[in-house]
This record gives structure tokens, C-alpha cells and sequence, in this order.
């Protein structure tokens, strides 16, 4: 094996991915990763609540908690779930939430690696399908979970003003861009807009690898705090991980004094673990925005 075809092989090599697989009536093969995942159970019956988004077929009554259920079909373009006796209801936990999501078929778990995740050819299913891999020589579309909770969810999207004026108070002017890796154009813009009521600019990337890129190019040209003021990421992304971008950044000596903070639809003390034990500075679940907003605003109050 060559040096340069070693290097490749060590740059690619990320965490394991665990995908349930499921079906909707158009028959294409879709994946959500299981750590989503509560559980799957047969759809019980559901109430309509008024005035709730035309995707939400009902709320149920799941483990004593009553949960939305959306009709994942009908919420990613395709005509509403026809009701049968055998449509399953998958119980997700992500973005500090709990719904149900609505799909006719369950297939099965299969386990894989995000580097043989890729970024879709095209967008698919109306925007929703974020990456794509195959099992068995299937494709597989792994659908923007995170999106279609924003679509049905109303909950704040902006930072507040008290925030948003106490931050330019604090923040030195001219500071460098944040870069942020995502690989959910929802998630790219809630958190271009935070920054933005911060009075920051940032720099997007779909995924670790091209933010890695960035990074690099960046470090070749001079003192990597010159060209970028932190690191906001994504754990779940096609070709790189939150996880592998973190170790390669930490890796390398002109960049491992950057801060990093994964910015993740996954939850959890688990999670909180994790992240610190991979060299992140910060962890914080998807997504709230003062939340965000003052976790950078104390970050970056230290460069004034």
C-alpha cells in the first residue's frame, strides 16, 4: 500500500452508523439511525387535533404519553398513508422530542460506516433525503428527520432580542467566521441565522470532510485563529462524522486549539459523553437557539 493510499484509508475511516430501514408506499428502501429510535409498534388508533399540520395524522396515546404521529410519506411529498391494519408507527426521540413517524413496512437494522454514506445526487423526495448508501445493492435514502420536524413543529427558531443585543455589546468587531458543518440545510440555516443575530458571519459545509478541507486550507495560509473564530458541528454527516472531524482536527498542531462544539439532533447524557470523550469542547442537542447563541457569545467574549 502506497503512503498517499494509506493516508486515504486512515482519512475515511469514521464510526459505525446503525440504520433501521423501513418502507413507505412507493416501495424505496428508507434508513433513520436507530440511536432516533424508542421503539416500533403497530399504529394505534389516532385522534385528529385541530389546527395541528396537515402531515400530523393524529396524536396517540404511546407508554401513557400522548404523542404526535406524522404521516412520513405525506410530509416528504407523497400522497397520505392509506390506513391499513399492518402500518407500523416508529417512536423517535431527537431534536429534544418525542413523535412517532408514521412508514407502511419495517425491514431490518443493518449496521455500516458514514464513510460509505454519500451526499444525494440530486434532492430527492423533495428535499427530505439528506444522504444515501446501499445494502445488499439496494439504495437506501436516509431521510432529513430534523426537517420534517421543523416543517410540523412550532416551536422559536430566533435568538431573542435581549441576546442578540448583549452579544454585539460583547463580541469584539471583525472577529472570523465560525465554521459550521451540517449536513441538513435546515439545520445549516437555523444555525446561519443564530450567528448572524450575533453579529457573526460563518462559513457552511455540508459535511466533516469538506469542513476538515476548509480547515486545512485555512492552516496552510497562516495562524488558524486569524481565518476562523470556532468549529460548530454535526455528529450525523455522509463521508465524515461530528466524531472523526473532531479527532482529525485534534490530530493536527495547527489546529488542535480550536474550539469545537457538536451541534446534534441526538440527546442525551450518552451523547454529552461522547462528545467531550472525542476532544469537542461542548456538546449540545439540536436545537435551541439561545441556547446555541450563548454558548458561542461565552466562547467568543474571551477575543475582545
Amino acid at each position: 500500500m502506497t503512503r498517499s493510499n494509506a493516508r486515504a484509508q486512515v482519512e475515511t475511516s469514521s464510526q459505525p452508523l446503525e440504520l433501521l430501514l423501513f418502507r413507505l408506499a412507493d416501495e424505496q428502501l428508507y434508513g433513520i439511525n436507530v440511536h432516533k429510535v424508542t421503539e416500533v409498534v403497530y399504529c394505534p388508533p389516532l385522534r385528529r387535533m385541530p389546527g395541528a399540520h396537515e402531515v400530523v395524522a393524529g396524536i396517540a396515546s404511546l407508554r401513557g404519553r400522548a404523542v404526535p404521529v406524522i404521516d412520513l410519506a405525506h410530509a416528504i411529498g407523497q400522497a397520505p398513508a392509506v390506513p391499513t391494519p399492518y402500518r407500523l408507527v416508529i417512536l423517535t426521540e431527537f431534536s429534544r422530542s418525542l413523535q412517532g413517524l408514521l412508514v407502511s413496512r419495517v425491514d431490518r437494522i443493518v449496521s455500516t460506516r458514514w464513510e460509505s454514506v454519500r451526499p444525494p445526487p440530486s434532492k430527492g423526495g423533495a428535499g427530505f433525503v439528506t444522504a444515501i448508501t446501499s445494502v445488499a445493492e439496494e439504495m437506501v435514502e436516509i431521510l432529513d428527520v430534523e426537517r420534517v420536524l421543523a416543517m410540523v413543529a412550532k416551536s422559536e427558531q430566533s435568538v431573542s432580542s435581549a441576546l442578540s443585543t448583549e452579544a454585539r455589546q460583547v463580541l469584539a468587531a471583525g472577529l472570523p467566521p465560525v465554521l459550521v458543518a451540517d449536513d441538513s440545510s435546515v439545520a445549516r440555516g437555523q444555525v446561519q441565522r443564530a450567528l448572524r443575530a450575533l453579529g457573526l458571519d460563518c462559513v457552511l459545509k455540508n459535511n466533516g470532510a469538506e469542513a476538515l478541507e476548509q480547515l486545512r486550507t485555512w492552516a496552510e495560509l497562516g495562524p488558524l485563529q486569524e481565518r476562523v473564530s470556532m468549529l460548530i458541528s454535526d455528529i450525523e454527516m455522509p463521508q465524515m462524522d461530528g466524531y472523526t472531524l473532531v479527532s482529525r482536527v485534534r490530530e493536527d498542531s495547527r489546529m488542535s486549539g480550536l474550539h469545537i462544539l457538536l451541534h446534534s439532533s441526538l440527546s442525551g447524557r450518552s451523547n454529552d459523553d461522547r462528545a467531550r470523550n472525542s476532544g469537542a469542547d461542548r456538546f449540545l442537542a439540536k436545537f435551541q437557539p439561545d441556547e446555541l447563541a450563548s454558548a458561542v457569545v461565552e466562547q467568543l467574549a474571551c477575543r475582545r
